[in-house]
């Protein structure tokens, strides 16, 4: 299996795992102002089924289509290497997605706990999309590909 495809699986391993707690979370009342499957829905002039599609596509197709250039580029993936990806998508959320959805830059219309808890969220979706990956793929594995794919350029 290539590097892409594991990446793939793994940001889709990576969303369910943060579906699940954005649900727990909504299950709890905690921020119901902070609703991104909503957000997605409205700005895509969709159902929340809408909402969800998009948020499965983007945190499994772009988010763990990128990984795998990440993964190219450092074939030693930790935990830690994943959180910082996923800072890395909350910073691109918060500068572009939260804007365009109304909520201001950082998200900060919805209140200052939204840019807090999109974080703990987005640290989350990192460490389960590296840890998911590295369960599909050794180290030397990825040398060997990375080796490979440098020999045929």
């Amino acid at each position: 299996m290539n590097t892409l495809l594991k990446s793939i699986i793994a940001g889709f391993v990576a969303t369910f795992v943060l579906s699940i707690v954005m649900l727990i979370k909504a299950m709890m009342g905690l921020m119901p102002e902070l609703n991104v499957i909503g957000m997605l829905s409205s700005m895509l002039g969709g159902s929340l089924a809408v909402g969800w599609i998009a948020h499965f596509m983007i945190g499994t197709i772009v988010w763990g289509g990128a990984f795998a250039l990440l993964s190219h580029y450092q074939p030693n993936v930790t935990v830690l290497t994943g959180v910082g990806f996923g800072v890395a998508a909350w910073l691109l959320m918060m500068l572009l997605i939260m804007p365009m959805a109304g909520a201001g830059l950082f998200g900060l219309g919805l209140g200052m706990a939204a840019p807090v808890m999109t974080l703990m969220l987005h640290a989350l979706y990192g460490a389960v999309l590296a840890l998911a990956f590295n369960r599909q793929t050794s180290t030397s594995d990825r040398q060997t590909e990375v080796e490979t794919i440098g020999a045929t350029q």
